[in-house]
């Protein structure tokens, strides 16, 4: 089965292409072999977790990759121990690409957490959230499914007519060079993950901001406190030696609908949209990216009208897909990476053990680039900044990102106490 150009793209962007999650379990370490039954049990009939990467049968940008089906469904090369810390265990999985000669995937039973790490031609983040929930207690193991990935244009002709304009000024935002984050020189570039356990209760304050408003998302809250990061960590835009194009984040947004909610595969297409670095209120740069999200349903549908001439071109043409791919890639297009979802499952248990912290890990992009994941499990916040940049700027941009999540909640208290007095 010949992959998608999506599929094919993640292949060829020249990135090590690996994506994982992690839940943490407080108590004593699981057992691996029960580990690997319930893998067994609930993957079994996934086709998508047995598909085997063949390499293109004659010149690569003539036939391209293919997934072959391996059977049976062996969890044990995939399911093993370690007692590397969570922190670099995740540096380590993201620096490096999974080895090919089995299924792009592999689940990890550390000490207190179970990590699984897969190719991003594989699964997507959406889909690596929907095996992870396979494994808890209360999941229903789903019903057998075919091997094909996720069509992201396939509910085009359901969708309002999108016009030639609206996808004229989408392909100009997909274009459009910005810059990347500064950094230092080329020997002194390298990956870096950094965990951020952020304050609840700042959490629920800051969602609750502008004053008088609708609350924020968590999408909007990171895209906002990164914008204010970077400002801290880096000066304003005119103190960036890198010319005077805006700096530009990539929010991923999954185009699966009800229906195909629980497909795997690769089913999101990703939004550019400037950051608001240059202005100082966090309030005013929360409202500042509320104002941009508010256009992506629109957005998604020009998406949903250009896919299928891209997929198309790059499905009769396979070197294509990893000329885009590697276009896309560049610091100057894909500069950073910001998602952000809830895990609604609550409580979630695995073998009896309560589930208190969902660990996203978006891959590594080249070198000038940072990308930035946010959960909310429970009562628990987490981010995981992975950057490759200079050493400890995933720490400094974590820990800055949290600064402003603090200042943000107290700008919206500030605020309101003083409107209080006025009133």
């Amino acid at each position: 089965m010949r992959l998608t150009a999506i599929d094919e793209g993640h292949l060829r962007n020249g990135l090590p292409g690996t994506i994982g999650i992690a839940g943490v379990f407080p108590g004593e370490p699981f057992d691996l072999e029960r580990v690997r039954a319930r893998v067994r049990d609930r993957w079994g009939g996934l086709e998508r977790m047995s598909l085997v990467l063949q390499p293109p049968a004659g010149p690569a940008a003539l036939s391209g990759h293919r997934w072959l089906t391996a059977r049976p469904f062996d969890p044990v090369p995939h399911v093993t121990a370690t007692d590397q810390d969570l922190e670099s265990l995740l540096t380590d999985g993201v620096s490096h690409r999974l080895p090919a000669e089995r299924p792009l995937w592999r689940l990890l039973v550390a000490r207190h957490a179970l990590v699984l790490f897969a190719h991003h031609a594989l699964l997507d983040g959406r889909s690596l959230e929907t095996v992870f929930r396979l494994l808890m207690d209360d999941a229903a193991p789903p019903p057998p499914r075919g091997p094909a990935a996720v069509d992201p244009t396939a509910t085009v002709r359901q969708r309002p007519r999108v016009s030639a304009a609206t996808v004229g000024r989408e392909l100009r935002r997909i274009g459009a060079l910005g810059r990347p984050l500064p950094t230092a020189s080329p020997g002194e570039v390298r990956p870096s993950v950094a965990l951020v356990e952020l304050d609840p209760q700042v959490m629920r304050t800051a969602r609750r901001q502008p004053a008088g408003g609708r609350g924020a998302t968590l999408n909007e809250l990171l895209l906002s406190t990164y914008a204010g990061a970077l400002r801290v960590c880096h000066g304003p835009l005119r103190a960036w030696a890198t010319g005077s194009a805006p700096f530009y984040a990539t929010v991923p947004v999954d185009l699966r609908t009800r229906r195909t909610a629980q497909q795997l595969g690769n089913g999101v297409t990703v939004l550019r949209m400037p950051l608001p670095v240059d202005v100082e209120s966090p309030v005013a740069r929360l409202e500042a990216c509320q104002d941009q999200v508010a256009g992506f349903d629109r957005r998604c549908d020009a998406h949903r009208a250009i896919l299928p001439a891209l997929q198309g071109a790059a499905r009769a043409v396979p070197w294509l897909a990893g000329v885009m791919a590697r276009r896309l890639a560049r610091p100057e297009l894909t500069t950073s990476l910001c998602t952000a979802f809830k895990w609604r499952d609550n409580p979630s248990r695995l073998h009896g053990r309560p589930l208190a912290r969902v660990i996203p890990l978006p891959q590594l992009s080249p070198p000038g680039t940072a990308n930035l994941c946010l959960v909310h499990t429970a009562d628990a916040y987490t981010l995981t900044v992975v950057s490759h940049a200079r050493a400890g700027d995933a720490e400094m941009l974590g820990a800055a990102v949290a600064r402003e999540l603090e200042a943000l909640a107290v700008s919206g208290t500030t605020s309101g106490t003083a409107a209080a007095r006025v009133g």
